[in-house]
C-alpha cells in the first residue's frame, strides 16, 4: 500500500527548528519577543504596508481590521457568500451583521456589479467590505475600491490564504485601506496558529497593536480600552519568520503543482479547475475543481480515497446555514453553484513529483460526467 497523499500540510524544511530552540534558549516563550516584531515588519513589507500587527489566528486578525475600520454595534459589513465561516464570525464579533453578497463566475470572488446593487440601497450603514481572495486568488480590487469610497466603507482584504498573491502588479495585502493574513496549519506559510493586520496608519497600527495586549498602559494595571487577548507569541513567530525566509520557493512550488493539475484537466469538461485571470497572479493556495453537482463532488473525494490520496469538499455557502440565518443577501446563484461541489486536491509544497503522478493518474481514472454548466 502506498503511504496516504494528504491534502496541505505544513512545509517545515527551513530554519524552524533553529529558531525555535532560539526562543528557548532566550526565554522568550510568551507573547513579546524578537521574533513577534519581526515578523511585523517582514509581513508588512511583503505586503507594502508600513506596518504589521501580529494576532494569534486569521480571525482575530479580522476582527481587529474590522475595529480598526470604525466598523461598529448595528453596522452591516458586506462579505461573499462562498467564503470560510471566520469572515462572517468576525463581523459578528464586531457586533456588526454580515450582508451575504455572491462571487462572479470568473474569478470565484466577489462580484463588483453585486456590491454596487447593495451599497446603493443599504438597510444600515454599511461600515466595511470584506473582500476575499478565495483559495488565494485575488478580488477585482480595483473595481470594488471605487464603489466603497463612494459609500464610505472600509475596503479590507482578506488575504487569509493569498500570501505571495499579486493583483495587476501589486501584492495581495496592499490593495485595500487594511488587510489581514492567516497562518494557520494549512496555509502555504503557516506559524502553527497566527494572523497579521496590515496597513499604513500608524495610529491604527498602534491601537490594534494595544487591543491585542488588552489596551494596558504600561507595566501597571491601568487600561485605555475594552481590549482583547490577542497577541502572537515569540515562538510561533519564530516557525512564521522561519517560514517567510522560504515563502518564494513554497509560492513558486504551488505554481507548478497548479499547471501540473491543469495539464491533467484540460482535457476534460466535468471537472473544471478554479478561473484565473490575467490580471492577478494566483498564491494557488488550495487546488480546487468546480463538479457537475454535489453527487460527482463526493463521487472523487471517494474515489481519490480509495487510491490514498485525501481529497475534501471545500466551502459552502454561509447564507442558507443556521448561525447566520436572517442576514440580508444579495444573490444571483454563482455561490450556490459553488456549494459543495468544489474539491480540494493535495497542493502541500512539499508534494513530490512522484506524488503528483498519483494525483494526475488517480484523475485520469475518474470516470468523466457530463460537462460543466
Amino acid at each position: 500500500m502506498n503511504d496516504r497523499i494528504p491534502l496541505a500540510i505544513p512545509d517545515l524544511r527551513g530554519n524552524e527548528q533553529a529558531y525555535l530552540a532560539r526562543c528557548v534558549a532566550d526565554n522568550w516563550v510568551s507573547s513579546a519577543g524578537p521574533f513577534v516584531t519581526e515578523c511585523e515588519r517582514q509581513m508588512a513589507a511583503l505586503a507594502g504596508r508600513a506596518h504589521g500587527v501580529a494576532t494569534m489566528n486569521g480571525t482575530t486578525a479580522l476582527h481587529l481590521a474590522l475595529v480598526g475600520a470604525g466598523v461598529k454595534h448595528g453596522d452591516f459589513v458586506v462579505v461573499p457568500d462562498w467564503t470560510f465561516a471566520a469572515t462572517a464570525n468576525a463581523v459578528h464579533h464586531a457586533g456588526a451583521t454580515p450582508i451575504f453578497a455572491d462571487v462572479t463566475e470568473e474569478s470565484w470572488t466577489l462580484d463588483p456589479a453585486t456590491l454596487e446593487r447593495v451599497l446603493a440601497r443599504p438597510p444600515g450603514r454599511v461600515g466595511a467590505v470584506v473582500a476575499v481572495h478565495a483559495l488565494g486568488h485575488p478580488a477585482d480590487i480595483d473595481a470594488l475600491a471605487p464603489l466603497c469610497r463612494e459609500a464610505g466603507a472600509a475596503l479590507i482584504e482578506d488575504s487569509a490564504g493569498a500570501i505571495g498573491a499579486r493583483y495587476k502588479g501589486r501584492p495581495a495585502g496592499g490593495l485595500g485601506d487594511l488587510a489581514i493574513f492567516s497562518f494557520n496549519g494549512n496555509k502555504t506559510v503557516t506559524a502553527g496558529g497566527g494572523g497579521m493586520v496590515v496597513t499604513d496608519d500608524a495610529d491604527m497600527a498602534r491601537r490594534l497593536r494595544a487591543l491585542c495586549a488588552q489596551a494596558r498602559i504600561g507595566a501597571e494595571y491601568r487600561y485605555e480600552a475594552i481590549g482583547f487577548n490577542y497577541r502572537m507569541t515569540n515562538i510561533n513567530a519564530a516557525v512564521l519568520l522561519a517560514q517567510i525566509e522560504r515563502l518564494e520557493e513554497m509560492v513558486a512550488a504551488k505554481r507548478q503543482i497548479a499547471l501540473h493539475y491543469d495539464d491533467a484537466l484540460s482535457g476534460r469538461n466535468d471537472l473544471v479547475a478554479m478561473p484565473r485571470r490575467p490580471w492577478a497572479e494566483s498564491a494557488c493556495w488550495l487546488y480546487s475543481v468546480l463538479c457537475r453537482n454535489e453527487d460527482d463532488a463526493r463521487a472523487l473525494v471517494r474515489h481519490m480515497a480509495e487510491r490514498e490520496i485525501e481529497a475534501r469538499l471545500f466551502w459552502r455557502t454561509l447564507s442558507d446555514q443556521t448561525p447566520y440565518a436572517g442576514a440580508p443577501t444579495a444573490l444571483s446563484g454563482m455561490a450556490a453553484r459553488l456549494s459543495g461541489t468544489v474539491v480540494s486536491l493535495p497542493c502541500s509544497s512539499s508534494l513530490t513529483a512522484e506524488q503528483q503522478v498519483r494525483v494526475v493518474d488517480a484523475l485520469a481514472h475518474f470516470p468523466p460526467r457530463r460537462r460543466v454548466h
